[in-house]
């Protein structure tokens, strides 16, 4: 815990000096702040940018960020020092995982005060943000593990986060897109938000996020056997 407790104190104060990382955090719930009251239109479904920006958030955020600092503590050699200093790799990975969460978790309190949800509507929609956010983290420590610096791990992240991010954005236009984005676990999460007062889960709705995490965790276990930390 003292390790963890460690590496999880030395990322929040790197937050401030690694702007590609702070502004994951605070990007997409400025903007649904900003586009929630200043954008008015006619017909639109109540708290429209609250539920698009918070699903695009998890798709982005957590992955972006994790791996990109595991593969610039990688290309830094600062990981090696770490492991030198008898961290051990879960340790390290708990730590930043912490992090990332917990910065996520802070946006995910704004995306949640400016929807002004409240009882059952807060529950489901903090569920749903945090299953998100760590699956989105384990798929960037996938990326970050197997990269061997972080111009590699950008060129991977880049498409992967843009198709869980875009994805569910596309589908409300495009039905083929629809039937693809059926298929990952932030379309279904956001299936959900948009449901919330009106419908109740699905099946698939617990299905595809508990599959796309099993095949997270495959991929992981690989990762980690092959390149190790």
């Amino acid at each position: 815990m003292r390790n963890i407790s460690v590496i999880f104190l030395k990322q929040l104060k790197d937050t401030f000096k690694n702007k590609a990382v702070l502004i994951q955090f605070v990007m997409f719930p400025l903007m649904a702040v900003i586009m929630e009251n200043s954008v008015k239109i006619e017909d639109m479904p109540e708290n429209f940018f609250v539920k698009l920006f918070s699903v695009m958030f998890v798709g982005m955020a957590p992955l972006i960020c994790v791996s990109s600092i595991i593969s610039e503590e990688k290309e830094k050699n600062t990981l090696r020092a770490l492991m030198m200093s008898n961290v051990k790799p879960f340790e390290y990975l708990c730590g930043i995982g912490s992090y990332v969460w917990l910065m996520c978790m802070v946006g995910t309190a704004v995306f949640a005060i400016c929807g002004k949800f409240s009882g059952k509507e807060l529950g489901i929609f903090l569920l749903i943000m945090v299953v998100g956010i760590a699956l989105s983290e384990l798929i960037g420590a996938v990326i970050g593990i197997f990269s061997r610096n972080q111009m590699s791990a950008t060129s991977v992240t880049v498409p992967v986060m843009m198709i869980f991010s875009f994805l569910p954005m596309l589908s409300m236009f495009n039905e083929k897109i629809e039937k693809i984005a059926n298929l990952t676990y932030t379309q279904q999460l956001s299936n959900v938000i948009n449901g919330l007062g009106n419908s109740s889960a699905t099946l698939e709705n617990i299905i595809v996020p508990a599959l796309n995490f099993l095949l997270a965790v495959v991929l992981f276990l690989v990762a980690f056997k092959i390149r190790g930390i």
